[in-house]
């Protein structure tokens, strides 16, 4: 029977003093992979008025609700003209393995969405299944050449990632390969730690300044992307828009990693939640909401946590854990190895070590061959297709004819802090939380 008289420490719980003692006895501080795992305020802390009397509904079976979106049409040539707003977030080759890769390729390319290359730079398999490829231009430099620039549909210029806002990527020894080290010239089997800022800029001049010289060098065909983790997002997406981005990309702090810090990961950033009215109203003050795209990422695993986002403003949202999940990540077919790993399926983080049995996270060979490419992408298809399905029941049930007519009126918050952050009443009220009359 348990002592009544015993009492667990709210401050010093057990997981806090299972995180001294690790320190103390090893004197590194945790690494792992994944995002924020605390409980944070988030998409389903919000829900749909759907239409009954005061709106009238779609009906599913015999009414369109489209989804087509154009990204980048500010300035490029050629802008990305996708068939669904849900696109694949930067993961590099070196953090998955080239079999992923090439499956996040195939399963985006099956739907007519875009993905994204990570750091590191762009492998043939890669570009060669993506029917709509963004090259991500990181601070690392790690892989790039004017020559793939150019073969990119868009490009991305990563500023800050949600899981760690203000700090650099890490990819540790055992996953550089001889071919990893060889596209980002690195000495194979030794850690590698990413600059946290661009070596040859310093602010939003410097900025606008590189953004004209990859125009040049693409002759203007190519969208700018800027990328931000989410933490003075206001501010940010502002300087990004003057800078002349076509598109902002913002990354709320539930956004995963491949590896980094776990104080990073806890303590770093905004929820997702909180940072799209932010942009949303830096675009609007611009004149430029709608005109200058906003792509949303972090933590989306639904259809509805897709139609949230686009209803409080977003164009657009980026998956990447979801994306690795859809792919066979923490699958219970391989609960004997996680759990031979210390893990279990669906809590394993440790992308960082590269014993994935998955295949995904990986760089070993063997474990690698494991994914099947063209399965893999069958599957990370067959997901896109049932958020977008999710999304458009959501979007005629509040009478839209198209994903892009969602709007903040649509929603309501469950709680006071959800209210707050979206900008939207609490359920029952007309009260927003801290709105100026």
């Amino acid at each position: 029977m348990t002592n009544p008289a015993l009492r667990e420490s709210a401050t010093f719980d057990r997981r806090a003093i299972a995180e001294i003692q690790r320190a103390a006895e090893t004197g590194i501080y945790d690494i792992r992979g994944w995002g924020a795992k605390r409980p944070l305020p988030h998409f389903d802390d919000l829900l749909f008025l759907g239409a009954s009397m005061s709106r009238y509904p779609l009906e599913g079976y015999r009414e369109r609700c489209d989804t087509d979106v154009v990204l980048g049409d500010r300035h490029a040539k050629h802008p990305l003209h996708l068939d669904i707003p849900v696109t694949i977030a930067g993961m590099s080759f070196g953090a998955l393995s080239g079999q992923a890769k090439q499956a996040l390729g195939r399963g985006a390319s099956a739907v007519g969405t875009s993905t994204t290359t990570g750091d590191g730079g762009m492998t043939p398999e890669e570009r060669g299944q993506s029917k709509h490829l963004v090259y991500q231009y990181l601070p690392s430099r790690y892989g790039m050449n004017p020559d793939d620039l150019r073969k990119a549909d868009a490009i991305e210029i990563v500023l800050g990632q949600g899981a760690k806002p203000g700090g650099g990527g890490m990819l540790l020894g055992q996953k550089i390969s001889e071919r990893v080290a060889g596209m980002r010239t690195l000495p194979q089997g030794i850690d590698q730690r990413s600059a946290c800022r661009h070596p040859d800029w310093t602010g939003p001049d410097d900025l606008a300044i590189k953004i004209l010289e990859l125009r040049e060098i693409t002759q203007w065909e190519k969208p700018i992307y800027i990328k931000i983790g989410a933490t003075r997002t206001y501010y940010d997406v502002k300087l990004a828009v003057k800078a002349g981005a076509d598109v902002v990309v913002v990354d709320g702090m539930q956004g995963g990693t491949a590896a980094t810090q776990d104080v990073f990961i806890e303590h770093v950033g905004i929820p997702t939640l909180a940072a799209i009215p932010q942009a949303v109203r830096a675009l609007q003050e611009l004149g430029l909401h709608r005109k200058v795209q906003l792509i949303v990422s972090g933590g989306i695993r639904t259809g509805a946590d897709v139609a949230k986002a686009m209803a409080l403003g977003a164009d657009a949202v980026a998956i990447g854990t979801a994306a690795l999940i859809a792919l066979g990540d923490n699958s219970p077919r391989h609960a004997a190895e996680y759990a031979a790993l210390g893990s279990a399926a669906g809590y394993y983080d440790d992308f960082q070590d590269g014993r994935d049995p998955a295949g995904i996270t990986t760089q070993n060979p063997e474990l690698a061959s494991r994914l099947d490419p063209v399965e893999g992408g069958r599957r990370l298809a067959n997901y896109l297709r049932v958020l977008t399905m999710e999304a458009q029941t959501l979007a005629r049930a509040c009478g839209k004819s198209h994903l892009r007519n969602l709007e903040p009126e649509d929603l309501v918050a469950l709680t006071v802090e959800a209210a707050a952050m979206a900008r939207v009443p609490l359920a029952g009220t007309g009260w927003i939380p801290g709105a100026v009359a």
